[in-house]
């Protein structure tokens, strides 16, 4: 068996996890420069091996439950999602909670969210006036927790919503350092920040599921999915597993979306040719379709084009974790049980090979036939399954916001950049963006 190359520069004690923590998209990228398709690190005693390459990634996403396990990989999750839910329950738990989610986000309410979205943009615009200048990272952040909740869980929920529910969502997502994924439970300030408002939010999630249930009142959205979603027996969920349905349900909307919304804008922005054709199309499906409805997104070229290359260039997540149950082996290297594999999306997306002058951003670009080069969302069994939901809110909210406002950079272009010191990819604060409103 070929030895799996090391990666330069561990400490005695903790070995990588300093530079990790610190900057760990620029780490995954030197592994890779320095060892090629497979680099083994050490974060602190845990044995972690990137994979690169088309071929490597495939190997990662084909694997097995029963060979790479999410679950064991993620227990950073559980102090957030809860006790039983995802990566803590048991596998044909597990299973039938990721399908009631996936169905939770199923056509039938797909229909009802673009209007809802829209409908948050307009409120949000409201009080913009004619032009203006705003920290879009702080602004995204708002918004997508507005237009997140409000489809998941109902406009009953979205009416009383407080700024406690939002402050006590971001101290559930700060939780998620690099440090939580060596160990979740260590006595750190921000971990103890975490579980009083994961505490605290399943109370507010039990006392309107306690609501519902003593209602006649009919809903059609993620949290009355949740509420009658089954087990193989029979059995419903708990009101702790439902609580951590709806956490990492909104994750999928809020978490990831904000970053990806603020990049979003922010490149459009800098292409005022493209956003200029993008406009051109939203005007002519408007001239069809005067509210806007989920057919009417369906088809958005342009707009489908420029966002598949925000996502290339500003993956939302980094990295990709499982952990090895049983011994395996990919290109004559002898990978152990009990090591962690990892692939860098954020890497893959550099990839010249599929994406000729890779950090070049064209939304021109097509996207590459060979599978497990483009991965934005994963890939394989277990890819994210609130893609579709992702892709709607984006186009929704854009397809709104174009519509009233231009909006061009405020600070020299060069200083948009990633922040990379986060699990969630998001530019750097503050992304200040001017805005300016359209004439009819």
């Amino acid at each position: 068996m070929k030895t799996i190359p090391i990666v330069s520069g561990a400490k005695p004690d903790t070995g990588h996890i300093e530079e990790y923590s610190a900057n760990f998209v620029q780490f995954l990228l030197r592994a890779e420069a320095e060892c090629g398709v497979l680099a083994e690190y050490n974060l602190a005693g845990q044995e972690t091996i990137l994979l690169s390459g088309v071929e490597a990634q495939e190997f990662f996403f084909r694997g097995s439950d029963e060979n790479l396990s999410r679950a064991a990989a993620y227990q950073a999750m559980v102090p957030v999602f809860g006790p039983g839910v995802i990566f803590d329950a048991p596998p044909d738990k597990m299973k039938s909670q990721l399908k009631i989610q996936v169905d939770a986000l199923r056509y039938q309410n797909m229909k009802n969210y673009a209007p809802v979205i829209a409908q948050e943009v307009e409120d949000w615009i409201a009080d913009w006036g004619d032009e203006g200048e705003l920290d879009f990272m702080d602004e995204f952040l708002e918004l997508t927790i507005h237009t997140a909740t409000h489809c998941l869980l109902g406009k009953d929920f979205r009416d009383k919503m407080t700024a406690e529910f939002k402050t006590l969502y971001r101290d559930l997502e700060a939780g998620l350092q690099a440090i939580a994924f060596v160990d979740p439970y260590m006595q750190q300030p921000i971990f103890e920040q975490r579980d009083r408002a994961r505490e605290r939010l399943e109370e507010i999630i039990t006392a309107m599921i306690d609501e519902r249930r003593n209602s006649d009142i009919e809903y059609n959205d993620a949290l009355s999915t949740f509420m009658t979603g089954t087990y193989a027996d029979g059995s419903y969920l708990t009101s702790t597993e439902v609580t951590g349905l709806v956490i990492a349900t909104i994750f999928a909307g809020h978490h990831t979306s904000s970053g990806t919304s603020t990049w979003m804008l922010t490149e459009l922005a800098r292409h005022p040719k493209e956003t200029a054709a993008i406009v051109e199309e939203l005007n002519a499906i408007y001239q069809q379709d005067e509210t806007l409805s989920h057919n009417a997104l369906r088809e958005m070229p342009k707009m489908e084009s420029f966002l598949n290359e925000v996502l290339r260039v500003h993956p939302p997540l980094v990295v990709l974790m499982r952990r090895v149950i049983n011994d395996i082996e990919f290109d004559g290297h002898a990978i152990p049980a009990g090591k962690t594999v990892a692939i860098s999306i954020f890497g893959s997306h550099l990839n010249p090979e599929y994406f000729p002058d890779p950090e070049f951003f064209d939304p021109r670009r097509t996207e590459p036939e060979t599978m497990f080069a483009y991965i934005p969302f994963g890939g394989g069994r277990h890819k994210c399954g609130g893609n579709a939901f992702a892709l709607l809110q984006q186009k929704a909210i854009f397809s709104a916001l174009l519509r009233r406002y231009s909006f061009e950079i405020v600070d020299h272009s060069d200083s948009y950049v990633d922040d990379l010191s986060g699990m969630v990819l998001r530019p750097q604060s503050p992304c200040r963006l001017r805005y300016k409103r359209r004439v009819s």
